[in-house]
């Protein structure tokens, strides 16, 4: 498979050259190579280095955000935003399909209906049509989204491959990442209270990425 990186030579130099900014000026860690990785590309993503301290990593979950991807696994994200920031190329090579219920009629309908939330609705109609087990789940912007899938974990044993759960915000945005780390659900999460869409797809790239050079090393 060719790089998924469709850039300019021009660029990539620009890129590189980002990446070589913030190696310099990070500072130590204790990062692992392919976590770093991930990492550096949130920083490069939001041009902040407080994600050296908030970004987290649960139950090998680089590793098995990889295997889940290229083996074509399901998608799910809590709203639409991640899903036009994604590649759409890389994914359909691997055969990786993006699924964002939040604006569908029926989701909109039940969270109406129950007093919820057209998150936590989206997540259970993901469950109902048996996406969740095996997915890459996604949640950018709604810390009830990520309580669901908590709650479902729990509750009715759905295991995600890997949960990204960077949903920004106020009100229980950090104590939906703390409940999800609580789990033995592989996830990357950004503590506290930062977070957003932008950080969730920098996340799933930097995967992409990490799983084109396992591709292009066993070649």
């Amino acid at each position: 498979m060719n790089d998924m990186r469709q850039m300019t030579t021009l660029g990539r130099a620009i890129e590189d050259s980002s990446f070589s900014v913030i190696d310099s000026e990070v500072g130590p860690h204790s990062f692992p190579d392919a976590e770093w990785q991930v990492v550096r590309r949130v920083i490069h993503a939001t041009a902040d280095f407080d994600f050296k301290e908030l970004m987290t990593f649960r139950n090998d979950a680089v590793a098995a955000g990889i295997r889940a991807l290229t083996g074509g696994c399901p998608v799910l994200v809590d709203v639409r935003m991640i899903a036009v920031g994604l590649n759409e190329d890389r994914l359909n090579a691997y055969g990786c399909k993006v699924h964002a219920f939040i604006s569908d009629e029926d989701v909109i309908r039940e969270a109406k209906a129950r007093e919820s939330t057209r998150a936590i609705e989206s997540m259970r109609k993901a469950h109902r049509l048996g996406l969740l087990n095996g997915a890459v789940v996604a949640i950018g912007n709604a810390p009830t989204a990520l309580l669901e899938i908590v709650r479902l974990a729990a509750t009715e044993g759905v295991k995600p491959a890997l949960v990204v759960g960077v949903p920004v915000g106020f009100v229980s945005a950090a104590e939906s990442k703390d409940a999800l780390l609580e789990t033995d659900i592989p996830s990357i999460v950004a503590r506290g209270r930062k977070g957003g869409s932008p950080i969730a797809v920098a996340i799933l790239h930097a995967l992409l990425l990490l799983s084109t050079s396992k591709d292009k090393a066993a070649q």
